[in-house]
């Protein structure tokens, strides 16, 4: 017997997640949005530079600090946001970030437009959703309808159509007899009931 499986700290732990999956979607949404806002404001304070240098032909950037974060959004618009956030699906979670940030790579937007351009972001997702579940909801109906119509045709009648019996009548019979047809069409085949077998 091996001593290996005694001793059990070379397995991985097998943590469940205490955490909701719409928390953690909201959590990863909102520190993309924050992670977002510090490279927008990095890239600000780039641009400011390369001014300074070309305005004043001096490069004073070893002696300016700048502080860790000057930007914040508002506690009250961080709550929706978070709101907004909780309410994407896991699934949505990926789609949603390189959308954001295929938005920002393309409108290049300034730190206060970012939560705003990450609301955009959110309401489409929210809306791509609501979309979604409508139509798998029009789907299912559609199924059952489409469930109860079939039980119909499945649905064994007791009368039966016998096209192959040699006393249906037809046209052609008449006028070889020589005869007028009757007002009823002698082609279409006889519904019978099977109490006649």
């Amino acid at each position: 017997m091996s001593l290996a499986s005694w001793f059990r700290w070379n397995e991985p732990p097998n943590r469940v997640s205490q955490r909701n999956p719409s928390e953690m979607v909201a959590e990863t949404l909102m520190m993309e949005l924050s992670w977002q806002m510090k490279q927008a404001e990095k890239q600000h304070r780039e641009r400011e530079n390369e001014y300074r240098k070309i305005k004043t032909g001096v490069d004073y950037g070893w002696l300016v600090s700048y502080p860790k974060q000057s930007y914040d959004i508002s506690p009250g618009e961080r709550l929706q946001l978070e709101d907004m956030c909780s309410k994407i699906h896991p699934s949505y979670c990926g789609p949603v970030i390189l959308r954001f940030r295929q938005l920002i790579a393309e409108y290049e937007p300034e730190v206060q437009e970012i939560s705003r351009l990450f609301r955009s972001v959110l309401q489409e997702a929210a809306e791509k959703i609501k979309e979604e579940e409508e139509a798998k909801k029009l789907a299912r109906q559609w199924n059952t309808r489409n469930k109860t119509s079939l039980s119909l045709t499945t649905f064994k009648s007791r009368s039966r159509i016998s096209p192959f019996i040699s006393d249906i009548k037809t046209i052609s019979e008449d006028v070889e007899r020589g005869t007028q047809p009757t007002r009823r069409v002698w082609s279409m085949p006889e519904f019978r009931s099977t109490k006649d077998y």
